[in-house]
């Protein structure tokens, strides 16, 4: 027999550059959003301080007042407002309070104090709008304050984002 060799060839197969180069860019893509997954959780936004804003208020025919947002610097989630009607000085009545969020003065209606939302987004900002029962709870002599104050977390300081003196009726 004559003999036929067989010989042994090598293949070096490999992966086509196209498929390594988009294996790469996954690999690279994972590999940053679980490192910016890990950091953002431990960064916190700066300490910004209290908003500011501006309030207006108008006293109604009906015996309701409304104090409106006119002007405020940054939306604030709505847990993180409080409002008090402060009586006047040698007065014996107390201190009227509570926050924004709270289910009874939330968009309702029909309450002593309530807090209404334009934009319905949970926070305070321009444009939204508190109106008090004035005729129920006294504040139509003319004498009282109404506050909004912030309460923030995280190492944010609290403090009086406006005042403004509720009017009289007529």
């Amino acid at each position: 027999m004559s003999g036929r060799r067989r010989s042994l060839v090598a293949q070096n197969e490999a992966v086509s550059p196209v498929i390594a180069t988009i294996l790469l860019l996954a690999i690279t893509v994972l590999l940053t959003s679980a490192v910016y997954m890990m950091i953002s959780s431990s960064v916190q936004a700066p300490n910004k301080g209290v908003p500011v804003g501006k309030g207006s208020v108008r006293m109604l025919d009906n015996g309701f007042q409304v104090v409106t947002i006119s002007e405020m610097n940054a939306q604030v989630e709505t847990f993180k407002c409080k409002f008090q009607l402060v009586p006047p000085l040698g007065s014996n009545l107390s201190t009227i309070s509570g926050y924004t969020s709270d289910s009874s003065v939330y968009g309702v209606s029909g309450q002593n104090v309530s807090f209404q939302d334009r934009d319905a987004g949970f926070t305070v900002n321009t444009g939204d709008y508190f109106v008090i029962d004035a005729a129920t709870l006294g504040s139509d002599s003319g004498d009282w304050e109404f506050r909004l104050i912030f309460e923030g977390s995280g190492g944010r300081s609290n403090g009086e984002i406006f005042a403004v003196t509720l009017p009289a009726s007529i």
